[in-house]
């Protein structure tokens, strides 16, 4: 049913046009002919319909989404006795934050104003019992009046039985902004998806992820084991405060961590009261960072030696 054309009906449903393809799923535009209303219509592609573990994650999704009903959440709406298997949900106008970020690093207030909704939506979501473990600028619209989280396809209620199967991406998230201790095997909690979202403020304000590499392996290596470049360093506009906030929210050991998205909404509405800690996060890093410098200085001086020698020898045969 994914290869869907302009024109097609679903039951009651016109489609206008294709949306957004990933790897379990089509999205398409669509009217409802009833309303007339603009709606996404999530349709999985065949093989993830015949796999049980993926059917059972796409049946969650629509679960999940039917149960919450906030601003900052798209929305999915009640089955209406369907025939066939797909999600209705509502349209979210507007780019993919993934879109937005291709364009470069946003504005500093800019990016404390969206990782501000994005912190109100994850307190509602988490208040319910969910644990959204694949928040990314992929899963995030950019809506004129506010941004919007879509896409629970590997999205956790407290306890729900655990799902697993072979494709890595799909258990764990993605490598660029999933957790630490999901790295490890750990299914992950409220505090995982606080880290996603301190790897995509990162991003917003410096124009990079925090850690980078070669492939998704050595990126969640590096996030294991490293700590990212300290934000201000790329971006100077970032204040101590603001920084001080992404190091929390950027913790390895969940423990330490913001506990919940209010905690951390707070800060960055009330930057004027975060203390800035005394991080040796930052104090390795510019101590790393001197020390090879140090070591470049060393070996242009040891390349520059048999210049310096035989410049002295031709002055002293001269004179």
């Amino acid at each position: 049913m994914s290869e869907l054309q302009p024109g097609d009906r679903i039951e009651h449903y016109r489609i206008d046009d294709m949306a957004a393809r990933s790897g379990m799923a089509t999205i398409f535009r669509a009217t409802d002919l009833r309303t007339q209303r603009r709606v996404a219509i999530k349709i999985p592609h065949p093989e993830a319909e015949a796999d049980p573990v993926f059917y059972e994650r796409f049946r969650r999704e629509e679960f999940i989404a039917r149960e919450l009903d906030h601003p900052g959440v798209v929305k999915a709406f009640p089955r209406e006795n369907r025939q066939g298997v797909y999600i209705v949900m509502e349209w979210a106008e507007g780019p993919l934050l993934r879109e937005v970020l291709a364009e470069g690093r946003l504005p500093v207030e800019r990016s404390i104003q969206m990782a501000g909704e994005l912190c109100e939506a994850l307190e509602y979501i988490h208040g319910r019992g969910v644990v959204h473990r694949d928040l990314k600028p992929e899963n995030i619209v950019v809506t004129q009046e506010r941004v919007k989280l879509i896409d629970f396809g590997i999205a956790a209620q407290v306890g729900a039985r655990r799902l697993t199967f072979g494709k890595f991406s799909a258990i764990m998230g993605t490598p660029d902004y999933i957790s630490p201790e999901q790295v490890q095997g750990k299914r992950g909690d409220a505090r995982s998806d606080i880290y996603a979202l301190g790897a995509i403020l990162y991003e917003m304000l410096t124009g990079q992820a925090p850690f980078q590499g070669p492939n998704p392996l050595a990126v969640m290596n590096d996030r294991v084991l490293n700590h990212p470049m300290p934000p201000r360093d790329i971006n100077p506009q970032i204040s101590e405060a603001l920084q001080e906030v992404l190091y929390r929210a950027l913790e390895r050991d969940p423990r330490h961590r913001y506990k919940t998205a209010k905690e951390m909404a707070w800060d960055l509405a009330h930057l004027d009261q975060v203390l800035p800690a005394d991080r040796a996060e930052v104090r390795d890093w510019r101590s790393r960072r001197s020390s090879g410098a140090r070591r470049i200085v060393f070996y242009a001086g040891l390349a520059f030696l048999p210049v310096a020698v035989f410049a002295l020898l031709f002055y002293i045969s001269r004179h």
